[in-house]
């Protein structure tokens, strides 16, 4: 790939800027370049997720920090008009609040160590965005505390979220935690104008997500998000001891593609035959990589870790905001 540009049914073309990675065999050996009619595997550039390819389909190999990967064939897409639906994630597309929440795993953290002043480094990052909270914590157990247990962490963590999203609610605590992306009211009430559905998608669990929304609309000066949006999906309730029953969330994030295609499917009513006429926005390279297995086009919006990921090549489109965005769509 390095030479000369491979083809990958599903994917199109891939060339060397693109940012994956050729490799000889996916992670979990299963398939082999040159054995049982694979003719290339390629990575993201974060390895989290990889392609298997055939003569004539594709393989999505999701790799997974809990310990449950998972194969998805991968779809060809296109854009079509009239454009029904856009999927809109929430974190660093529709909401700028990751800083928040790294500051918030960064505690986490620093409790399990004891070390009040511990900090997280730059290149922990692409590491504790984009997936979900038990993959961020894992990794900084890995790295940081391996004598303890990601059941510790989310218990910590959880306690933070809990008081600090009370906080927020109340019209309290840090008043830069989540502030809405440059351009978002006026996008939004262009594609209500032009008849199209959104659906809001986030790998965050509820109790996290939902503050940031409702401060959003709250700055925005528009009203309730859940009688704006047509559909809201997120990673539902954590399971934790004397709270109740959880919902499935946290073995399930992006980059699976299940939160994209049951917004899409369940939320909005369209089936999948109809999918080139919905479009994905997303900054990070988990959520292109969602939108992607989901049977979706994916624009991908900048100040996110796309290119860090090397997911850019996933993109039909790249754009550093949402004008460029309702250029492509109307």
């Amino acid at each position: 790939m390095a030479d000369r540009p491979i083809q990958i049914p599903g994917l199109g073309e891939l060339r060397q800027d693109d940012g994956f990675r050729p490799l000889s065999a996916c992670s979990d050996g299963c398939f082999h370049v040159g054995r049982d009619g694979v003719e290339a595997v390629v990575a993201t550039g974060d390895r989290k997720v990889e392609f298997i390819a055939f003569a004539d389909r594709t393989l999505g190999h999701v790799r997974s920090a809990m310990g449950y990967p998972a194969y998805y064939p991968v779809h060809p897409v296109e854009i079509r008009k009239p454009v029904r639906a856009v999927l809109m994630d929430l974190d660093g597309t529709s909401v700028r609040s990751e800083a928040f929440w790294v500051w918030i795993i960064e505690r986490t953290t620093a409790g399990l160590l004891g070390e009040t002043g511990f900090r997280l480094e730059d290149s922990d990052l692409p590491h504790v965005s984009g997936h979900s909270v038990s993959e961020h914590l894992q990794y900084c157990i890995d790295k940081y505390c391996p004598g303890r247990t990601v059941e510790e962490a989310r218990a910590s963590y959880f306690e933070h979220t809990h008081r600090e999203m009370a906080e927020i609610l109340a019209g309290r605590g840090r008043a830069d935690a989540f502030q809405p992306s440059p351009g978002l009211e006026e996008f939004l009430l262009a594609l209500k104008g032009a008849g199209i559905r959104i659906g809001l998608v986030t790998s965050g669990l509820h109790e996290k997500a939902w503050p940031e929304i409702v401060s959003a609309f709250r700055t925005l000066g528009m009203g309730d998000p859940a009688a704006f949006y047509d559909a809201i999906i997120t990673a539902g309730f954590p399971m934790r001891k004397g709270v109740g029953p959880g919902t499935l969330g946290e073995l399930s994030p992006k980059p699976h593609p299940w939160l994209y295609a049951e917004v899409c499917r369940v939320g909005l009513g369209i089936p999948f035959e109809q999918r080139h006429h919905v479009v994905g926005i997303e900054d990070s390279g988990a959520g292109v990589c969602a939108i992607r297995l989901a049977g979706f086009a994916a624009i991908g919006i900048g100040g996110g870790n796309i290119l860090d990921s090397g997911t850019r090549g996933l993109c039909s489109h790249f754009c550093s905001g949402f004008d460029d965005i309702l250029r492509i769509i109307l």
